[in-house]
């Protein structure tokens, strides 16, 4: 059997990491897209060179051409401008919506069997273009969001608590923006719950850091945002969809019922395994909980419905 093939659409900050974890973690074969020339050919010649000391075997190609990701297994679109200092993830809007088209008739002609992850931002709304316009069904595309949120969430709760990330349970709801809704009522360490640990005022000011967590990069970064933990994310979603691991991970994926919403991109827990979005999982949330989502996913609706007029012209 031939390894996998990983094409990844953007060979910006979160590209060229997320072809470096590719390669070090033996996933496949990679192919790194830009528009840009030159960009993504020297970062790959970079990488191939690094192949001797990391010691992986796979290929790894630079490209502006659409037709050198033919027959990928994954693709994992970060094209895309990324957010300035001062710029919310919505003011990429119409710029992003009329990549994302361009990307998703690339995706859609060359790779239309791939599983696809989406990471350029706004995310909610990208993911839904995304599907839309590759026309790929619903369980093949899906939003990396809740992944690297609830990264975040756990980063900051065990660093109060003083104990191993790894003894920290947690997951974030909802859209990727200000209103994203850390599930408290599902977060524990080391299986007792959070609040046996840490008081409701430092909670609430680590939720709230939660939810600008982004923007808290981009003010430091000043000339871009987070792309070391963006592409990890990623790459933890594409592993469990290429060794089909079935696992839980909170994902932007599309609801037809679920939580009482239809129609669009939120995020929720989800198994992903060989069959990509396998099934999107429903927890139990606390009333108030329930409310914070409604909010969200309110948005993400006015959000989506945005990018429609942009796209409309």
């Amino acid at each position: 059997m031939g390894r996998k093939k990983i094409a990844l659409i953007g060979a910006g900050n979160i590209g060229g990491t997320l072809a470096h974890l590719a390669l070090i973690r033996g996933l496949g074969d990679v192919v790194l897209f830009d528009v840009v020339e030159g960009m993504p050919q020297g970062k790959a010649l970079d990488l191939m060179e690094g192949g001797p000391i990391e010691g992986f075997d796979a290929s790894v190609v630079g490209t502006n051409d659409y037709k050198d990701i033919a027959g990928a297994d994954v693709c994992i679109v970060t094209a895309g401008l990324p957010r300035k200092p001062g710029m919310s993830r919505d003011d990429l809007l119409a710029t992003n919506s009329k990549i994302m088209t361009a990307v998703s008739a690339g995706i859609r002609q060359y790779a239309p069997s791939a599983f696809v992850i989406v990471v350029a931002n706004p995310l909610d709304a990208m993911v839904t273009l995304c599907k839309r316009e590759t026309g790929l069904p619903k369980n093949r595309v899906v939003g990396m969001a809740g992944v690297l949120d609830s990264a975040r969430y756990r980063a900051f709760l065990a660093a109060e608590a003083k104990v191993s990330v790894q003894s920290v349970q947690a997951v974030v709801f909802g859209g990727h923006g200000d209103d994203m809704v850390p599930i408290r009522s599902a977060c524990s360490i080391g299986g007792a719950p959070v609040t046996d640990f840490i008081s409701e005022e430092r909670l609430l000011a680590i939720e709230a850091r939660t939810r600008k967590a982004g923007g808290e990069i981009v003010a430091l970064l000043k000339t871009g945002s987070a792309f070391y933990s963006p592409a990890t994310a990623s790459i933890r979603m594409a592993e469990a969809y290429l060794l089909d691991k079935k696992e839980v991970l909170p994902c932007a994926a599309y609801l037809e019922g679920e939580y009482g919403y239809s129609g669009f991109y939120l995020g929720v827990p989800v198994i992903i395994g060989a069959g990509g979005v396998e099934k999107i999982l429903e927890l139990k949330l606390t009333a108030d909980e329930k409310k914070a989502l409604d909010v969200s996913a309110g948005h993400v609706k006015e959000l989506v419905g945005a990018m429609d007029k942009v796209l409309a012209g």
